[in-house]
């Protein structure tokens, strides 16, 4: 618990007008390569910059030009008006090779729009759009992949925007090649107590079914769950794991394992020994570390549902099992979280074993950690964050704190958690822990539509990682609604549940409109 693609097809008008519908075959400016891709041949103010062409069907051109102020050089191209527009910048090219295509560009808007998006058109295929994020502090980089069949491609960047928005874009490419995300799943620990307790999941036609067999449906093929080692409540132990195990592998799903070292909660606020472990010394708790990830995994496996990743610690900001294992005392964590990295790796040498920090946007303290770990000699094969929104900065922040540990340890990264309201009131008595609009993201209403635009844009983040090291994202607890008797605290039936508003079901236990991007990347 957090303390304190590939764009789809164009398919429903909620995207916006499509400008260029009667876009010609050919263009007076067809290209053999994309050309003029930062924007610095023109100057200031140019509406239509060389290599380019300009489109609206209002004869609103003037809302595209290039202006100072760059992400690199000294120009950029820029959408904006006084009063509303409809605007696309577009190139055409032709004489491509046949195969697969990324374009690349880094972008900044301010939100508001109707449609902001940079559009690959006449491709072969059904137009492909990537909607921009609000990101009006900071540059993001997002890419998309295309299929060229047909040895032609109209690359697009398109505003049909209110009076006053704006948007920024800068340093496009188009080149051979394919990004997309390996992993693409959900926290579901909460599950089997919601649906022991009667929980009851729907599609978004209201059809009840199988959460897991829903959200699989919807593209996801990854389920995360969390292993305590004696919970007050029985759920989240390793018969609980296994039993949920057998489930997600029966739906084709792969699994994450997250090992809180703990009986309840582990997170940066809260790292306590399992009461088991308690008083045990220092080299004690290597072996306790050892055995119980053994123990484990080795029990998965031998059902034939062997763990695919595997967490050593959660959200270990400050380190785990405290006292010994805190970042006071890098050598005895290290000892620690190797005992665990040893384990998984007796029981399977191809689980991936990751460590994970509740630090998405902050690069300092990303640094700070990893550079400790790997001066200590910690062993792990990928990287994961949290990364809320609502706590952890703008979107420009996580993407540079990503790509920054993906290069500096040469490592894939991932977003290990993440969430975001569909509302803000609760369902049931326990206030939310997002529940006003000051503690939103700018940008992000707490709505189906604000939740689904969230996850689209951190997915692009991941993305868009350099060198195809962005692996994927797993949403926090998608199942976990407002169920009687699963609340937070497992010693305590009557506790609510805070996080009810951000789940992947609506208050009518049906799927939200965001789990529809997990078929989409």
């Amino acid at each position: 618990m957090p303390s304190g693609r590939r764009t789809r097809a164009v398919a429903t008008a909620a995207l916006g007008a499509l400008l260029l519908a009667a876009l010609p075959a050919t263009d007076a400016h067809a290209a053999t390569a994309l050309t003029n891709t930062g924007f610095e041949a023109d100057g200031t103010g140019t509406a239509t910059p060389a290599g380019w062409s300009t489109y609206s069907a209002a004869g609103r051109n003037a809302a595209s030009f290039t202006e100072p102020g760059g992400h690199s050089g000294g120009y950029r191209l820029s959408h904006y008006a006084s009063s509303a527009y409809k605007v696309e910048t577009y190139q055409y090219l032709t004489g491509l090779a046949n195969g697969n295509y990324t374009l690349t560009a880094w972008v900044r808007s301010g939100g508001g729009q109707n449609a902001a998006y940079l559009s690959l058109k006449n491709c072969g295929g059904s137009e492909q759009r990537t909607d921009l994020p609000v990101s009006s502090n900071g540059w993001i980089r997002i890419v998309t992949s295309v299929s060229v069949t047909n040895n032609q491609c109209t690359i697009g960047v398109a505003s049909d925007a209110n009076a006053g928005n704006w948007l920024n874009v800068d340093d496009v490419s188009f080149r051979a090649g394919s990004t997309h995300l390996a992993v693409k799943g959900a926290d579901v620990s909460s599950l089997a107590k919601s649906e022991a307790l009667g929980g009851v999941y729907r599609t978004a036609s209201g059809t009840s079914g199988d959460a897991l067999a829903l959200l699989r449906s919807s593209g996801m093929n990854y389920a995360r769950l969390k292993v305590w080692v004696d919970p007050a409540d029985g759920y989240n132990n390793k018969a609980r794991v296994l039993a949920m195990a057998r489930r997600a592998k029966a739906q084709g799903m792969k699994l994450l394992v997250d090992f809180h070292y703990s009986d309840t909660w582990a997170d940066p606020g809260a790292q306590a020994k399992p009461a088991a472990w308690a008083g045990h010394t220092y080299s004690r708790l290597k072996t306790d570390v050892y055995d119980h990830t053994h123990d484990v995994l080795n029990a998965l496996k031998a059902q034939g549902t062997t763990a695919d990743m595997v967490q050593i610690g959660n959200e270990t900001n400050g380190g785990m099992l405290w006292p010994e294992g805190s970042t006071d005392n890098w050598a005895q964590l290290a000892g620690l979280l190797n005992s665990g990295y040893t384990a998984a790796k007796a029981v399977s040498s191809s689980t991936t074993v990751a460590l994970h920090l509740a630090k998405g946007g902050d690069l300092t303290g990303t640094r700070w950690w990893f550079d400790k770990a790997v001066s200590n000699g910690v062993k792990f094969d990928a990287i994961g964050l949290s990364y809320y929104g609502y706590w952890h900065g703008p979107l420009a922040d996580f993407q540079t704190t990503l790509d920054d540990a993906a290069a500096r340890y040469g490592k894939p990264v991932f977003l290990a958690e993440t969430a975001y309201p569909f509302r803000l009131d609760s369902k049931d008595a326990l206030t939310n822990q997002i529940d006003t609009t000051g503690e939103l993201v700018a940008g992000y209403p707490a709505s189906p539509a604000g939740q689904s635009a969230w996850l689209r844009d951190v997915m692009n983040v991941v993305e868009a990682v350099p060198n195809g090291r962005g692996l994927g994202v797993f949403y926090w607890e998608a199942p976990w609604t407002a169920v009687a008797g699963n609340g937070w605290d497992p010693k305590d039936p009557a506790s609510g549940n805070g996080w009810e508003n951000q789940a992947l079901f609506d208050y009518t236990d049906k799927l939200t409109p965001a789990a529809g991007w997990f078929g989409h990347r």
